[in-house]
């Protein structure tokens, strides 16, 4: 069967990345599945994202411009729930990309918006199908 079984993100920081990224992952309606010293794993819809600090991961930030991944696409629902994800994800850590064009940065027929923590991670937050 298609699909993603899981994703799992080496971090720096465990505890400031579970900081942001457990505040999105909450408000995606994500719940926590597994702890352990060094991580922590998140579930939706049978789909589940991995945050997990390894003894031999170096430096300090995440470069999405490099090779890897650029960043990680999530389902909100409603353009209304985009909107209010967007509004409160500052308080959060996380700062909005491509302001000037939200949220059809990514076309007219797409309702979305992309977001940065603080270490460099990219996330877009994607209404359901959309009609201009």
């Amino acid at each position: 069967m298609p699909g993603i079984h899981h994703v799992e993100v080496w971090v720096f920081d465990l505890q400031c990345e579970l900081s942001e990224w457990g505040w999105l992952l909450r408000r995606l309606d994500f719940s926590t599945e597994q702890e352990w010293a060094t991580g922590q794993s998140w579930a939706a819809e049978g789909v589940y994202l991995t945050l997990t600090t390894l003894p031999n991961v170096t430096g300090s930030e995440h470069d999405r411009r490099g090779v890897g991944v650029n960043h990680i696409a999530f389902k909100a629902g409603t353009a209304a729930e985009v909107d209010a994800i967007m509004a409160e994800a500052r308080e959060h850590g996380w700062n909005q990309l491509y302001r000037d064009r939200y949220p059809h940065a990514g076309g007219p027929a797409h309702y979305a918006g992309w977001l940065e923590n603080s270490t460099g991670f990219k996330a877009e937050i994607v209404a359901d199908a959309f009609t201009p």
